[in-house]
C-alpha cells in the first residue's frame, strides 16, 4: 500500500469548496428552467437558454484559464473565479426579468468555467503521483454528492418558499465555496520560465483523445440528467425518482475507496473496461425498468459505471502531460466534456419527441457498448502523443 499522504488540509478544503460550487450549479440547473416557464411564462426555447448560455460561457472561458494561472498563480485565480461565481449568485435575487437573468447566467458561467478548471488543476498538483486515480476520484466524488444534494434542495426550496428565497439560499451556498476557497493554502508555486515571447497553447494535445472519449459517454449520461423525472413519471415511479441519485451516490461512496486504488495499482484499463460494461448494463436496466427494484439496480450500475469513468478519464488527461501543462489538460478535458453534455441534452430532447424514453435508454446502452472501441483507440493515441 502506498503511504504518501492524500488527505491534507488543502486537499480537503478544495474538495469542500468544489462541493458547494457544484451544489449551487445543480441547485440552479434544475430550477431556473422551471422558473422561466412557471414564474416568467417564457417559451420552452427560452427556458433552455438558461443552461445553454451557462455552459457556453464555461466552454469559452476555459481555454484561457491555463495561461492566467501561469501568469497570476492558481490561488489568485481560484479566489477571483469564486468571487465572480458568488457575485452572480448574489445578483439573481435582484432581477425580475428574463433578459437580465440570461445575461447574468452567462456571467455566472464564466465564474463556473474558471473555478472548475482551477480546482481541477490544483488537485492534480496536490495529489501524489502514485495516488492520482484515488485522489482525483475523491475530488470528483464531491461533485457527485452535490448532484444529489443540489437538485433536492433546489426543488424543495423553490416549491416550498418560492423563487426569491431560492435565489438567496443559492447565494449562501456559493458563499460557502468562496469562503472555503479563501481559507485554502497552497504550496508555493515555482516560477515558470518562458523563452522569449513563446506562447503556451490553450489546448493540451495529449488530452484531446481521452477528452473526446469522455464527451462520447457524456452524450448518453446527459439523457439521464435531462429526462429522469419525466421517465419516472411515464413508468409510474414518481416516488422512487427522487431516490435515484441517492442510490447512485450511496453506491459511489461505497465503491470509490476501491476503484481509485485499483486504478493506481492495476492501471486504467483494468478499471475503465468493466466500468463501461456496467454503465451499459445500467442504461439497459433503466430502459427496461417498470419496478422500483430494477430502477434502483439501474441506479447502482450507472453509479459504479459512470461514477468511475468520469474521474478516470480526467485522471488520464492530467497524467499524460508534463506538470506545467496540467491546467491546460484540465481545461481541454472539461471544455470538450461540456460540449458532450450540451450536445447530448439537445439530442436527447430531439429523440424524446419521436420515441419512448425507455427505448432511448436502451439505445443508449448499445451506444455506450460501442464506446469500448473508442476508448481503446483513445488510449493508443494518447500513449503515442505522450511518447512524442
Amino acid at each position: 500500500m502506498n503511504t504518501e499522504r492524500l488527505w491534507t488540509r488543502s486537499f480537503f478544503m478544495v474538495c469542500a469548496a468544489n462541493f458547494f460550487l457544484f451544489v449551487t450549479y445543480y441547485y440552479l440547473l434544475v430550477t431556473l428552467p422551471s422558473a422561466a416557464l412557471t414564474h416568467f411564462h417564457a417559451a420552452g426555447s427560452i427556458a433552455g437558454l438558461f443552461t445553454t448560455l451557462f455552459l457556453g460561457a464555461a466552454i469559452v472561458i476555459r481555454p484561457f484559464v491555463s495561461a492566467w494561472m501561469m501568469k497570476f498563480g492558481k490561488r489568485a485565480l481560484l479566489i477571483a473565479s469564486l468571487i465572480i461565481f458568488f457575485t452572480a449568485s448574489f445578483l439573481y435575487g435582484w432581477f425580475d426579468s428574463v433578459i437580465a437573468l440570461l445575461i447574468l447566467r452567462f456571467f455566472h458561467g464564466i465564474g463556473f468555467g474558471m473555478a472548475t478548471t482551477v480546482t481541477g488543476s490544483i488537485v492534480a498538483d496536490l495529489v501524489p503521483d502514485a495516488r492520482k486515480g484515488e485522489g482525483m476520484g475523491y475530488f470528483i466524488m464531491s461533485a457527485n454528492l452535490a448532484m444529489v444534494a443540489g437538485p433536492f434542495l433546489g426543488i424543495t426550496i423553490f416549491g416550498e418558499y418560492g423563487l426569491t428565497t431560492m435565489f438567496w439560499i443559492g447565494a449562501v451556498f456559493s458563499f460557502g465555496a468562496l469562503l472555503l476557497g479563501w481559507l485554502t493554502r497552497l504550496p508555493e508555486e515555482p516560477a515558470i520560465e518562458q523563452k522569449g515571447k513563446e506562447k503556451q497553447a490553450v489546448f493540451e494535445k495529449t488530452a484531446i483523445p481521452i477528452s473526446v472519449t469522455g464527451a462520447f459517454f457524456a452524450v448518453a449520461y446527459s439523457s439521464i440528467l435531462s429526462f429522469m423525472a419525466v421517465f419516472a413519471a411515464q413508468r409510474g415511479l414518481e416516488e422512487a425518482s427522487g431516490y435515484f441519485f441517492a442510490v447512485y451516490a450511496a453506491i459511489l461512496l461505497l465503491t470509490r475507496p476501491f476503484t481509485g486504488r485499483w486504478f493506481d495499482q492495476y492501471g486504467a484499463n483494468a478499471i475503465i473496461f468493466p466500468a463501461i460494461i456496467l454503465f451499459a448494463i445500467g442504461m439497459l436496466a433503466l430502459g427496461l425498468s417498470s419496478s422500483t427494484i430494477v430502477f434502483f439496480i439501474a441506479a447502482a450500475c450507472i453509479g459504479i459505471g459512470w461514477g468511475t469513468l468520469f474521474p478516470s478519464f480526467q485522471t488520464i488527461a492530467v497524467q499524460r502531460c508534463i506538470p506545467k501543462r496540467r491546467p491546460a489538460a484540465t481545461a481541454t478535458f472539461l471544455s470538450i466534456f461540456d460540449l458532450g453534455i450540451g450536445f447530448g441534452s439537445f439530442l436527447a430532447g430531439a429523440l424524446a419527441g419521436i420515441m419512448d424514453l425507455g427505448t432511448l435508454y436502451i439505445f443508449c446502452s448499445v451506444y455506450i457498448a460501442c464506446g469500448l472501441a473508442l476508448y481503446w483507440r483513445a488510449q493508443r493515441q494518447t500513449g503515442q502523443k505522450q511518447a512524442a
